[in-house]
């Protein structure tokens, strides 16, 4: 295990019992099963991008959130590419590096770099998204968001301002990698 998911399990059950929940509590509220619950908190499972936000979004944070607060560390207002928080799904390969603000910030907003590999898909429940308005905006490649019912497709320089909070997936269709930047206000 290394370091950021050793520091991810131990984030996940600090935020679980600071609320007072048991493994049967926080499986309930996120549609996560106990036992996977209890293997990333021992460090015996990876947690997956699509498994996250359901955790995040049972607690009322953002993934990018509850990955900074993993990471936590000195608050710094000039964040080197080098010191940003990354974070790569072991399923997917899909990345997730924390752009701007840095951990313990008090800005009402977040920045966060994505790479999508060719062929890879990671799903969010409506959940992850009940306590942020953000917009997505696509810098190389082509991306394939899935908002409930409707399907977009964004090439290089196209945005999208989500909605209200549905099931949400984001999909590179492509041979080529995508990589987007997500802005997050929260609310």
């Amino acid at each position: 295990m290394d370091n950021i998911d050793k520091s991810l399990a131990e984030r996940l059950k600090l935020e679980r019992e600071s609320r007072g929940w048991s493994l049967s509590v926080l499986a309930e509220r996120s549609g996560v099963s106990r036992a996977m619950i209890n293997n990333i908190e021992r460090g015996m499972a990876s947690p997956t991008a699509a498994l996250l936000g359901k955790l995040s979004g049972a607690f009322g944070l953002t993934l990018s959130a509850l990955l900074a607060r993993a990471e936590a560390g000195q608050r710094e207002r000039l964040m080197r590419a080098a010191d940003q928080p990354l974070w790569k799904d072991p399923r997917t390969g899909y990345t997730r590096r924390q752009v701007a603000p840095g951990v313990g910030s008090d800005l009402p907003f977040e920045v966060v770099d994505v790479e999508l590999p060719p062929g890879a898909e990671v799903a969010y429940p409506a959940a992850a998204y009940a306590f942020i308005r953000h917009a997505v905006w696509v810098l190389r490649g082509e991306l394939v968001l899935q908002e409930g019912p409707i399907s977009h497709r964004l090439k290089e320089g196209d945005s999208l301002e989500f909605g209200p909070p549905v099931d949400r997936a984001y999909r590179n269709e492509s041979s080529d990698s995508c990589r987007y930047a997500v802005v997050v206000l929260k609310c």
